[in-house]
């Protein structure tokens, strides 16, 4: 009886793991549908005729996200989106929340292709018999003896956009063998999400 009860307990939870992500998955499409889809499209029902077809505010959104990148990526939009910002800073309860969302962003875009500036994800310690952490080599200067030395930012979860800068020695960093977008993942997921398994030898 016990290892009856051993068996459907395994199994129960092995059958909740697998389903949890499809639940995920399930309410998020009911999320955007709800909140954006329903809302968008009775926004532009105010002034234009609009066919109420699931999906459609969702793509509405998705061509206005994309025409405010092009305008913020000429120099005229960039201007207008600093004034913004100053504005902004100005303001004490908007200041707090414009920076909190300013922090998220670029945690978020230093994983755009485009402007990458991390070469690699490496493993250091900051203090010398510290734990290791993961941290992201931003360049490399020759030293005395032509010892290489690397600049890496030292990420805080969960925007590895900030962090601080140390120079450590080549020598030093482990390889970890990931890409700058599983270590990505890992610290704006606070390590829920980790890089596949590759032997690490710490």
């Amino acid at each position: 009886m016990k290892h009856f009860i051993q068996h459907l307990r395994v199994f129960i939870f092995r059958g909740l793991l697998a389903v949890i992500p499809l639940l995920l998955c399930t309410l998020a499409v009911q999320l955007l549908y709800n909140l954006i889809d329903k809302k968008v499209l009775e926004f532009f029902s105010r002034y234009l005729e609009v066919r109420k077809i699931p999906g459609l505010g969702i793509l509405l959104v998705l061509a206005s996200l994309y025409l405010i990148g092009v305008v913020v990526s000429n120099i005229i939009g960039h201007q207008f989106f600093k004034w913004i910002e100053l504005f902004s800073q100005r303001i004490p309860f908007i200041k707090t929340i414009y920076n909190v969302g300013k922090q998220l962003s670029h945690g978020l875009s230093v994983a755009d292709g485009e402007k990458q500036a991390f070469q690699k994800a490496v493993l250091v310690r900051v203090n010398k018999d510290g734990p290791f952490v993961p941290a992201f080599v931003m360049n490399s200067i020759k030293g005395r003896n032509d010892e290489e030395f690397l600049f890496v930012l030292v990420p805080t979860a969960p925007t590895p956009g900030s962090g601080f800068v140390c120079v450590v020695k080549a020598s030093e960093v482990v390889d970890p063998g990931w890409t700058v977008e599983e270590c990505l993942k890992a610290i704006i997921s606070v390590g829920i999400i980790t890089p596949k398994d590759k032997n690490l030898d710490l």
